[in-house]
């Protein structure tokens, strides 16, 4: 029955017949395509590919629709019908679910229907009923993996009423998105998300409350139309190439072949043959983890041709089983007889290209390219910084061992876990950043190496915080065997090539691990006639981290190591009278240089003394630790960053909300300077030319550098639209 209100609302389709009126009916071979568990083929996909769309709906029944992942090979295969994952986002799914791999650069994908098997804290495992290949139509008509065309913004335009999409940025994010993942379900237990696509924009505004989806001539399978026949509720998340945000959005839909309303979604004279009516209930911008960390929009991260199967190859051999498994002999063997002549799937990629062409052209689109859709492409940036490489730093890492130091403090073990394993390379004192998948998300945090560099075996010390998020997670979840992600070294809180001959150490707590780095290479080298004494400030006797080591060392090298050990729990806390009496007996040279780690008054008192005794500045070295907690001030609406060197264009993207300036410089492939990430190296330093940031405290910048214009980008936000050099400062 169709139906229209006197006040001139679309006309709705609410059959199944007004609806295969308007599309007409698949071919037999499209509704046979799909396996009932994932063959070699998609196991081969999966682990290349770095991200995929998910559609879920939580135990109230709210859609969502999502990306996830970050890095290949994210969804972990325990067998042909059983997945997991991480799912970081609100809302543990519950019943059907849909996914959609991608792979950048290519123009098929691999969807892939089930049900949630299990949910725990944000792993989430999922048994597979189906999966198949979908064309690249909607890849090539929205451009995905092609550089943008310049053109001019689209003009702002005043959306009228306060519904979902007048809120701060949708409209934006919308009017630039060409693709979108949508996500519905049907009245039996199945879900389904398959991928939208169009030029410019997917999805259009008519007011505050409704955007309507062209549809386009496809397969005619029109699982996502058939489903809201039966559940009009749905979700969906669009994409906008160059920016690592996503808009959720969610609501209810109805499918309308109303003249008026295709009419005004032509292309080139070709209206759609449909279109989806939704009814927005909520509309939201936010930044995304796994678009951040895949690097969609980076050359690097597209694949090459030969290094995943070719999945129209893929599709022919799943209709060949799929015919099979529903007893039909004689095309079953004629599909598997003509996929094993020789050089039949590069003849079937060509006519598959020209079908594609013919195809949307018809449609209105006239500048189709189906080899763009399958080769590698990126996009390029503006600027003298245009071609500059940029690798991932990240260097994956096993955990060998866990060693328990004291009651809270455990030092990690780690191995090179690459394919060509080597040596960690670092000066002693310098410190990496660790990264973890916490809840599903990747937290970062910097941990000085206690061992001595050179070694194939890096050791770190992670002292246990309450309420710490990452050294709880060290503490109780990591155990020989688990992996994770290391960055660095950083940081200039070193000894040099050259250390001086005589060396005092300041330390509490866990402030020793760098001086047990130092201490460790020094002495190893049995010919030193160098001189180094320690002070070490710990709580109690069973807190004293390396106590034994350190025992042994001074033991073992009485003329060159001497350990001075100061309870607090007994002797009250190190002052400055404390200080002055320890450096006085010790009588050091002039040229000694001084090296200090601990709580920031600690470090205060001995700067005092040994200024008082006319030790220059330059003699003196000290290690501050933040909390890298991320940015200063939660920001809801994305802020554009332009990013200049030497007052020269490279390039300009936009920040989106919970993003740090460096997450959006890297996402979209721009040569940022940076390091450990957390805000205490230093090296992610850049000018702020213009605009507002708000930044996390405390960090490593010196009250000058903050004066002279400086932020850093790995703990900053931006609270306006903003302008940063990365000239070296």
């Amino acid at each position: 029955m169709r139906h229209e209100n006197q006040l001139g609302t679309p006309v709705r389709l609410t059959t199944v017949g007004e609806l295969e009126t308007a599309i007409g009916h698949p071919a037999p071979m499209i509704m046979l395509k799909q396996i009932s568990a994932l063959d070699e083929g998609c196991r081969t996909i999966l682990a290349r590919s770095p991200i995929a769309a998910f559609g879920y709906r939580d135990a109230d029944g709210t859609s969502r629709t999502t990306l996830i992942g970050g890095t290949p090979g994210f969804a972990r295969v325990h067998s042909p019908t059983r997945i997991s994952f991480p799912l970081p986002e609100l809302g543990a799914p519950h019943g059907p679910v849909s996914f959609f791999f991608l792979l950048p650069g290519i123009g098929e994908i691999l969807r892939v229907n089930g049900s949630v098997a299990a949910h725990k804290g944000a792993q989430t495992t999922v048994d597979i009923e189906e999966a198949y290949v979908h064309c690249a139509q909607a890849v090539l008509r929205s451009r995905l993996w092609q550089p943008p065309t310049p053109a001019e913004p689209p003009p702002e335009r005043e959306i009228a009423g306060d519904g979902p999409l007048s809120r701060p940025g949708v409209a934006e994010f919308l009017a630039a998105a060409p693709f979108l993942a949508l996500s519905t379900w049907d009245s039996s237990g199945g879900s389904d998300t398959s991928p939208r696509g169009d030029r410019r924009t997917a999805a259009r505004i008519l007011d505050s409350r409704t955007l309507v989806i062209p549809d386009r001539k496809g397969n005619k399978r029109a699982d996502s139309l058939h489903n809201l026949l039966q559940d009009d509720r749905l979700s969906f998340a669009a994409l906008v190439p160059g920016r690592s945000g996503v808009l959720h959005v969610r609501g209810r839909g109805a499918i309308t072949d109303d003249p008026a309303l295709l009419e005004t979604l032509s292309l080139r004279g070709m209206p759609p043959h449909l279109a989806l009516l939704i009814d927005v209930e909520h509309a939201e911008v936010s930044g995304n983890d796994a678009v951040a960390r895949s690097r969609l929009w980076t050359p690097q991260a597209h694949l090459e041709r030969g290094t995943v199967p070719d999945l129209m190859a893929l599709a022919g051999e799943h209709l060949a089983a799929a015919s099979a498994a529903a007893d039909r002999g004689p095309a079953a063997f004629w599909l598997k007889f003509i996929g094993a002549i020789p050089g039949m799937p590069r003849l079937l990629r060509l006519v598959m290209n020209q079908a594609y062409r013919s195809g949307l052209r018809k449609e209105g689109y006239g500048d189709v390219e189906p080899g763009a859709g399958s080769r590698r492409r990126g996009f390029r940036r503006r600027g003298p910084a245009a071609d500059a490489g940029m690798p991932d730093p990240l260097r994956e890492v096993r955990i060998a061992e866990v060693r328990r130091e004291t009651p809270s403090t455990v030092t990690l073990v780690l191995e090179d876990a690459g394919e060509n394993p080597g040596p960690f390379d670092f000066r002693p004192g310098q410190f990496f950043t660790l990264v973890a998948d916490i809840d599903g998300r990747p937290v970062r945090r910097a941990y000085s190496a206690s061992s001595a560099p050179g070694s194939s075996r890096l050791e770190v010390t992670v002292k246990h915080v309450d309420g710490g998020r990452f050294s709880t997670h060290v503490h109780r979840g990591l155990r020989a065997g688990h992996r994770l992600a290391l960055r660095g070294p950083s940081g200039s809180f070193h000894a040099g090539p050259r250390p001086a001959d005589e060396m005092v150490l300041v330390a509490a707590g866990s402030g020793v691990t760098p001086m047990m780095s130092m201490l460790r290479t020094r002495l190893s080298d049995r010919s030193g006639r160098d001189r180094i004494a320690l002070l070490y400030s710990s709580r109690s006797t069973e807190e004293i981290i390396f106590a034994d080591e350190l025992t042994r060392l001074a033991n073992d090298h009485p003329d060159r190591l001497s350990v001075t050990h100061v309870l607090t729990g007994r002797d009250g806390r190190l002052d400055a009278d404390g200080l002055r009496r320890w450096i006085t007996a010790l009588s050091p040279a002039r040229d000694a240089h001084y090296y200090l780690c601990g709580p920031q008054p600690l470090m205060e008192a001995v700067q005092g003394v040994v200024s008082e005794r006319g030790v220059p500045d330059e003699l003196v070295h000290q290690e501050r630790f933040v909390s890298g907690a991320g940015a200063g001030s939660p920001v809801t609406v994305p802020r554009e960053m332009t990013v200049e060197k030497d007052g020269r264009p490279v390039g300009t993207v936009m920040v989106e909300p919970g993003q740090t300036l460096l997450d959006a410089g890297l996402a979209a492939g721009l040569p940022m300077p940076y390091s450990c990430t957390v805000g205490n190296c230093g090296d992610c330093r850049v000018r702020l030319r213009g605009g507002e940031v708000a930044q996390s405290e405390p960090n490593c910048l010196t009250p000058q550098q903050q004066t002279d214009g400086y932020v850093l980008t790995c703990v900053g936000c931006p609270l306006s639209k903003v302008t940063l050099d990365i000239a070296d400062p």
